[in-house]
């Protein structure tokens, strides 16, 4: 996507210099900074710490992470080190743990001194494909954008409500969620977004709005409560978000909160669609409820909160009294008997094991 006239992606390689850079999202959307990561515990502390977030994002990080620690040690201990060490920085969304087996099984095999070429070609690979699949999970989902703009007044936008940061910074491009929305803007069709502020992190007011703004999308900023009242008045025609891990039967796991926007969804009728690429599927799992790990952050983040200040500065406030601890649960599960269909690159299916079956025969466990 672009910020100004500059075409950008979340993560790149840059060749002239030799790196790995990222845009450190913890400062958006005050600042635009740019940033290089090189030793191992670079992107670690970029992935636990959320510079970069998002579960396509995460994985694509991580592979980058594997290939250049292969440059400074290609051993087997190393290769399993920074598996171990990479994983424990999110444990929710499985695109993580994806890309690092896709790395470790694909160099475990090779001789040492071929691991450092073959690892960069592989996360550069792992990029692009996440690439591929945000833009047909878009392509597929404009044809539901486009089926509700049929059945409205010509030039009457198409309202989406949208929940956390499910855009092209929490993917390599394009992003999930908004990806059928981009499309549908460059397809001309007007829609208008809602963007659920989505605390603790406030990654829908900092990112999604930031994101929604400098491509021209109109969209309003509300709090991440006024979703069932727009809902009951009419003012949302869709729902559309992302997720972190998906199970093989259709619990979607995303931003907490998100199990609230689907149960107002479903009690006004309002669809609500998950988008998401097949890596972040867990073939593995069943009952996201029972199954998917919920990671619980640090306090401070419920606590406290980032924002520019009056004299211009970025900075921290605290909210509550000083004797007041933070409950920080980062994620839910919503069923899958809430979830209208999974918005995949390969296509929109139900969210059932046999929806995902007809997409994806050969990933069905036995």
């Amino acid at each position: 996507m672009k910020v100004g006239a500059k075409h950008y992606r979340s993560i790149w390689y840059d060749d002239a210099e030799q790196v790995v850079k990222i845009i450190d999202q913890r400062w958006l959307p005050h600042e635009f900074r740019v940033v290089n990561l090189k030793s191992r515990n670079d992107f670690a502390v970029a992935i636990r710490d959320m510079w970069v977030r998002g579960a396509p994002l995460i994985g694509a990080t991580a592979a980058f992470a594997v290939s250049e620690e292969m440059k400074r040690d290609a051993s087997d201990a190393s290769l399993n080190e920074t598996w171990e060490i990479l994983h424990e920085t999110r444990p929710t969304a499985i695109n993580l743990r994806w890309a690092l087996n896709e790395m470790r099984a694909r160099l475990k095999d090779l001789p040492e001194a071929d691991r450092a070429a073959a690892a960069h070609i592989l996360a550069q690979q792992i990029c692009e494909e996440d690439v591929e699949c945000n833009r047909q999970i878009g392509l597929n989902g404009l044809e539901i954008i486009k089926k509700i703009a049929a059945a409205k007044k010509p030039g009457e936008a198409v309202n989406i409500l949208t929940h956390c940061n499910a855009g092209w910074l929490a993917t390599v491009d394009w992003g999930t969620a908004t990806s059928p929305m981009y499309h549908a803007a460059e397809a001309g069709i007007p829609v208008h977004i809602w963007v659920d502020e989505t605390r603790p992190r406030n990654q829908g007011a900092q990112l999604t709005a930031w994101e929604m703004d400098s491509h021209g999308m109109s969209h309003k900023l509300i709090v991440d409560n006024a979703g069932g009242h727009l809902m009951q008045h009419g003012d949302v025609d869709l729902v559309i978000v992302g997720t972190d891990r998906t199970t093989s039967h259709g619990d979607v796991c995303n931003k907490i909160g998100t199990y609230l926007k689907a149960l107002a969804a479903r009690d006004n009728n309002i669809p609500f669609y998950v988008a998401l690429p097949s890596p972040t599927i867990d073939w593995t799992l069943k009952d996201g409820v029972a199954e998917i790990p919920i990671e619980e952050r640090d306090g401070d983040e419920v606590t406290k909160v980032w924002g520019k200040m009056e004299d211009g500065r970025v900075g921290q406030i605290q909210i509550c009294p000083d004797g007041t601890p933070g409950g920080n649960p980062a994620f839910d599960v919503t069923p899958a008997r809430l979830v209208t269909g999974l918005i995949t690159e390969r296509g929109i299916c139900d969210a059932s094991a046999e929806g995902l079956a007809e997409l994806f025969p050969e990933r069905v466990l036995n």
